[in-house]
């Protein structure tokens, strides 16, 4: 039910209670659990070893600002790079998006790593937290783009997670620091939004996660506290068959269900798999929240784990990811030089 957060480099002794707690489905890594590759892989397997085989790993590996581990992997650029060059030639976007993918997922599932929260599938229309992250701001392209990006996972034999659903592109509140309200009508948001989603729940994407937004006209709570998005709009309507995810139970807009176990509770009961628990000074109540409850799908959360993927020694000696590597990073120059 819990994906948490570890404080550092290896797992300390008060972590490995978290990870044998049966309500912790796995771990969200960040820049501080990072030194280098090796340091990286021997975490993840004394998080499997303490916790079970069983222990999801995940990561925020997008490229431009959000990267979480940079020395050692490919430097990878923003999604807003590749809207760029759709609009000169689409075709040669959707192609540098599957590259930018397989890059990124084949890197990490090298170190053990299953899954990073990719692609953004919000459009790139002014949200302070999203900027770059976001390939473009029309709906068709962004759509084309993200089921690219998703297919591009797959190659790699890694699980994709749209986000933030039904998306956060559109206001420009940050929800890292403030409530973000989205009063548009539905009808509005179908049209734009969630068309990325929809395209990509299509091609069979495992998991969402939801945005801390709330759309007054359709629920009064935020996207990730409402059963109308969860499961009447996102499985009932589009079809989703896969695992809903939240956003950091920490973050400001997060707020709106009061505790830490209110938001834990409020995310589950509205029909989340899992539940971020990103700091480590939240994991204690989050676990205590859980205890009790019945656990998640677990073949939703199954399908999130990582296929077997080739060793870091393979990949450098790899000339088509040679040419991948070249290609994406590559639009950083471009950029410097526009």
């Amino acid at each position: 039910m819990l994906l948490i957060g570890l404080a550092g480099l290896e797992v300390a002794e008060r972590e490995r209670a978290w990870l044998a707690a049966p309500g912790v489905a796995g771990v969200i890594l960040f820049a501080r659990n990072y030194a280098d590759r090796t340091q990286l892989m021997a975490l993840c397997e004394s998080i499997r070893e303490i916790g079970g085989e069983h222990l999801l790993i995940a990561v925020d590996q997008e490229g431009g600002p959000v990267q979480r581990f940079r020395a050692g992997f490919t430097r990878l650029p923003a999604l807003a790079r590749i809207g760029e060059v759709y609009d000169r030639d689409a075709t040669e976007a959707v192609r540098l998006a599957e590259e930018h993918a397989w890059v990124m997922a084949s890197e990490l599932r090298a170190c053990g790593v299953d899954f990073s929260f990719a692609p953004v599938a919000d459009l790139a229309r002014g949200n302070a937290a999203i900027g770059p992250r976001a390939f473009h701001a029309d709906p068709a392209a962004t759509a084309e783009l993200a089921a690219a990006y998703v297919r591009g996972m797959h190659l790699a034999g890694m699980a994709s997670v749209l986000k933030h659903f039904p998306g956060h592109g559109s206001i420009a509140v940050d929800t890292h620091k403030a409530a973000a309200i989205d009063v548009r009508p539905l009808e509005t948001i179908r049209r734009d939004d969630l068309r990325p989603f929809a395209e990509c729940i299509a091609a069979r994407v495992e998991g969402v996660m939801m945005a801390h937004v709330i759309y007054p006209a359709v629920a009064v709570e935020p996207a990730g506290y409402s059963s109308v998005w969860i499961r009447q709009i996102l499985r009932g309507e589009l079809g989703f068959q896969g695992a809903a995810i939240s956003d950091d139970i920490s973050m400001a807009a997060a707020g709106a269900a009061g505790g830490v176990a209110e938001r834990v509770h409020g995310h589950l009961d509205a029909g989340c798999d899992l539940v971020l628990a990103c700091f480590p000074d939240v994991v204690d109540e989050a676990i205590a929240a859980v205890a009790r409850r019945a656990p998640s799908h677990p073949g939703r959360l199954a399908a999130l784990r990582g296929a077997i993927g080739a060793s870091w020694d393979s990949l450098t000696d790899n000339p088509q990811r040679d040419r991948f590597v070249a290609r994406i990073t590559a639009l950083d120059a471009t950029q410097a030089n526009a």
